[in-house]
């Protein structure tokens, strides 16, 4: 149980630092192949040109549940409260509608990668693996929003949703007080 808590909390974490030590090895190995053994390795470029997709998308995620995305927060924040949570549900309510319409573009791709089965050139794998990255990431982007509502509903609605109260008892008002 606790590992599939410790899942749901870092899945997006342990896919990005996974690519990225992907991505990492690959370049290193096609440096010191081409510098120092004069000859070129073919899988490197493929590897971790999937890798950086992988960790684009699940990146995204991650930016979901932890509201990193881009948003005009000051923006939003100077508005009523009433008018600044219309704005975020709105362009949430966009976003969620986004989601689910590559969700299904997304399986209809990978139907036709599935039906018509194509290898990558230096890997010799089924396209339809590292391809699967889309709805992937668009269903756990869609449900990191839905989990912040969830979140926000939960803790009494106030505030913006995902977002963390101005309560004063920051770090920085205290050393503001003491200057």
């Amino acid at each position: 149980m606790r590992l599939l808590k410790w899942l749901e909390r870092h899945i997006e974490e342990l896919i990005c630092c996974s690519c990225l030590v992907v991505i990492a090895v690959a370049v290193f190995a096609q440096v010191v192949a081409r510098y120092v053994f004069e000859i070129a390795l073919h899988w490197t470029e493929e590897a971790s040109s999937i890798a950086m997709v992988w960790a684009v998308y699940t990146g995204a995620s991650l930016c979901v549940r932890e509201r990193f995305h881009i948003r005009i927060l000051v923006a939003v924040q100077s508005l009523p409260p009433r008018m600044g949570r219309f704005v975020i549900f709105i362009a949430d309510g966009f976003w969620a509608f986004f989601c689910l319409f590559m969700i299904r573009v997304s399986w209809e791709y990978l139907g036709v990668l599935w039906k018509y089965t194509t290898r990558s050139p230096s890997l010799g794998i089924d396209q339809f693996y590292p391809q699967s990255i889309l709805i992937i990431g668009y269903t756990l982007m869609l449900l990191r929003l839905i989990q912040t509502y969830a979140h926000w509903w939960s803790d009494g609605a106030r505030g913006l949703p995902g977002m963390l109260e101005e309560t004063g008892d920051a770090p920085l008002d205290d050393i503001e007080a003491h200057l």
